[in-house]
């Protein structure tokens, strides 16, 4: 799974990880307007339910992480979005650690905000395939890349924690292929849906 439990990343490496997520957070929240808060509280829900439901996979489990839905939907309010669902997490259900919630988020946030970038580029390309087709195309590329990364990111962590790692490492990464593909073809039917009856749902223009 791509929660990082405590004690087993070095100091170094979780506390960069809350730098990192305290720089984005003072960031976006600074953007958020009043308006956005039934929207974030809508999709923060879906992610902390989303989560919960875990599927065993050898020395791990996996679950839906859902980040790319979040960057489609709320652009850049996604990493408070995530980093929410994170605390939650954490302190409800003891998925993941305390010290690791800042490097959590990133894992997570960082590639929702990618995705949400890239499904935004993506509309801008003006592609002959009709809008909706459009919104379904560069959603499940943002969906599969948003878990890809987090995987990824996930992966150098543990690599770079120890050579210990390397067997639940590679077992992470195999294990959430699935997810990835799942994600893609969610996000993107999620995205061709809301651009049919609530286009106000996606990030598009934030």
């Amino acid at each position: 799974m791509v929660h990082i439990s405590d004690g087993i990343l070095a100091p170094w490496l979780w506390g960069s990880g809350w730098v990192i997520t305290a720089a984005i957070l003072a960031y976006t929240l600074k953007k958020m307007k009043i308006d956005d808060v039934p929207k974030l509280s809508v999709i923060t829900a879906a992610i902390f339910v989303a989560s919960l439901i875990r599927i065993p996979a050898g020395l791990t489990s996996v679950h839906l992480v859902l980040s790319g839905f979040a960057g489609v939907t709320l652009g850049i309010l996604a990493y408070p979005c995530i980093f929410i669902a994170l605390v939650m997490q954490a302190f409800l259900f003891q998925h993941g650690g305390i010290t690791t919630i800042g490097i959590n988020t990133v894992n997570m946030g960082v590639p929702a905000l990618i995705s949400f970038f890239i499904f935004k580029a993506g509309m801008k390309l003006k592609l002959n395939i009709g809008i909706r087709k459009n919104e379904i195309l560069f959603g499940a590329i943002a969906g599969g890349i948003a878990v890809a990364l987090a995987v990824l990111l996930l992966a150098v962590e543990l690599l770079v924690t120890g050579e210990q790692f390397t067997e639940i490492a590679t077992t992470v990464v195999l294990a959430h292929i699935p997810v990835i593909l799942v994600e893609a073809i969610f996000t993107g039917v999620i995205a061709g849906f809301l651009a049919t009856v609530k286009p106000e749902m996606l990030s598009i223009g934030r």
